[in-house]
């Protein structure tokens, strides 16, 4: 990971880190209101009889929401992969012995709207989904694990019976359910990531689907490159699962919304 923060500064500039990011902010906050909304209906339909759901449902429950989920993820992950791999291609050009020898300038990056406008001429909206198998795979389980763990873990912080847990109880019980499905689902972010990458440089792979990932990836790299930023993966996913579960239990949308007309 250090290794790659150095290299990435050195190569794009502090910058270079955030490419992508205005896709992740016009993206994450529906993506995270589908998932988290869509558990909680899912969970209330398998308890109407009031009963305490078993684990079997609680996972059910998981996969509904992590399946309605991939509807807004699948997009968002393709477009932020596409930028963040036209700055590594455009910062390998800089560094060509050809381009260093003409002083020639390569292209600017494209922007996510640019992208956009390129994916639907191409291909359609189809070409918004390419990887949605692969996304399946991984926020399926995703969800199927997160979900039971996150609602165990945070029912035994509850305050009493019937008392809600404390919002450091939430925070907590987030980001340790978040890291477990996050490093449990790597593989499949990682085959994910290769199948939806668009801008290669000259040596690496391209993929014809899933199958075909998975198996150049152990003839060439081997099994622990299924493992590849796995630890990125949970420091990011930590943090971020145990602030929306904080702010999604305090009812912080509920009051925003409370003050538009007609609530």
């Amino acid at each position: 990971m250090s290794d790659c923060l150095i290299k990435t500064i050195r190569s794009e500039g502090y910058f270079g880190m955030y490419r992508g990011s205005a896709v992740n902010l016009t993206l994450v906050t529906p993506e995270k209101a589908i998932k988290l909304a869509a558990n909680d209906f899912f969970r209330q339909y398998l308890s109407k009889d009031g009963q305490k759901l078993t684990l079997v449902k609680e996972m059910l429950a998981g996969c509904g929401a992590g399946t309605c989920q991939v509807i807004v993820t699948t997009p968002m992950e393709m477009l932020k992969i596409q930028l963040q791999d036209a700055g590594r291609v455009e910062a390998q050009r800089r560094l060509m012995p050809e381009t260093v020898a003409t002083g020639a300038v390569p292209a600017k990056s494209p922007t996510a709207l640019q992208l956009t406008r390129e994916l639907l001429k191409d291909k359609g909206i189809a070409g918004l989904y390419k990887g949605l198998g692969a996304t399946l795979l991984r926020d399926v389980p995703f969800s199927i694990i997160y979900f039971p763990l996150f609602a165990n873990l945070n029912n035994l912080g509850k305050r009493g019976v019937e008392g809600p847990a404390p919002f450091y109880v939430s925070f907590l019980s987030g980001c340790l359910a978040g890291s477990t499905a996050a490093v449990a689902v790597n593989p499949v972010d990682v085959i994910k990531t290769r199948i939806q990458s668009m801008n290669r440089a000259g040596a690496e792979d391209t993929y014809s689907g899933v199958t075909d990932c998975i198996s150049k990836i152990l003839k060439n790299e081997g099994p622990t490159a299924f493992l590849k930023g796995a630890y990125c993966r949970a420091l990011v996913i930590a943090p971020l699962f145990g602030i929306a579960q904080v702010v999604y239990f305090l009812g912080v949308g509920e009051y925003i919304l409370s003050f538009l007309p007609g609530n």
